[in-house]
């Protein structure tokens, strides 16, 4: 009996340690997800957005290195973006893309369900849906606690291998996202400066075609 009872205890032993990794999983997993819930949150309280942001990419296979800065005012599907000399601005039905090298403006139909639609508050909620999600290593960034979430495509189609979300701990705010490819191409975003609730010209998000007397106009759609 006594032999018995040492024996169920060896196994119940294994038994936890066999499951002790799953729980840890679990439970790293809804932190980090209760995290990017209250991030999602915080973005859809404000009124507007304003973000001055850093953007960098790198393929070492094309032997490709790019660096850039821009920035964007975001008020829910309307938002200004001013990004590698290209203006869009877009009054929430209307997308207008301004090339002032080529002279020619392109204007197309907003459509948010489209994976392949830019809209800059994706940004700061697209990982809502679609990904398996994983608690990563925290850092210190002038002071500033960046915990960083670990994001894997859940379609096997999709060409990113992972996403890293830096999040400021204390503001709830992204920092930065780290997005890596399947074939080793590195996209990172860095948010300088992040404004809310800016006061805002009535005309903000209003594409006036008068000021561009010689451009191409290219409706798409």
């Amino acid at each position: 009996m006594k032999k018995t009872t040492i024996k169920m205890q060896k196994f119940l032993q294994i038994i936890i340690l066999f499951l002790l990794p799953f729980t840890f999983q679990a439970q790293d997993s809804k932190n980090a997800k209760e995290l990017l819930d209250q991030v999602a949150a915080k973005v859809r309280s404000y009124d507007n957005i304003t973000l001055d942001f850093k953007y960098s990419y790198t393929s070492p296979k094309d032997n490709i290195n790019q660096e850039s800065r821009g920035d964007v005012t975001l008020k829910d599907s309307q938002y200004y973006l001013n990004f590698m000399g290209i203006t869009r601005i877009s009054d929430g039905k209307k997308v207008y893309t301004i090339n002032p090298e080529d002279e020619e403006i392109s204007i197309s139909r907003l459509d948010e369900n489209s994976s392949s639609e830019f809209t800059p508050s994706k940004i700061l909620t697209f990982f809502s849906s679609g990904y398996k999600y994983s608690w990563d290593i925290p850092q210190n960034v002038k002071g500033r606690k960046i915990q960083y979430i670990k994001l894997l495509p859940l379609s096997n189609k999709d060409s990113r291998k992972e996403i890293l979300l830096g999040i400021d701990v204390q503001t709830k705010h992204i920092y930065n996202m780290i997005e890596t490819s399947k074939n080793g191409a590195r996209k990172t975003f860095t948010i300088n400066s992040f404004k809310t609730n800016q006061p805002l010209s009535k005309n903000q998000f209003t594409f006036t075609e008068s000021k561009y007397p010689n451009y191409y106009i290219n409706k798409l759609d």
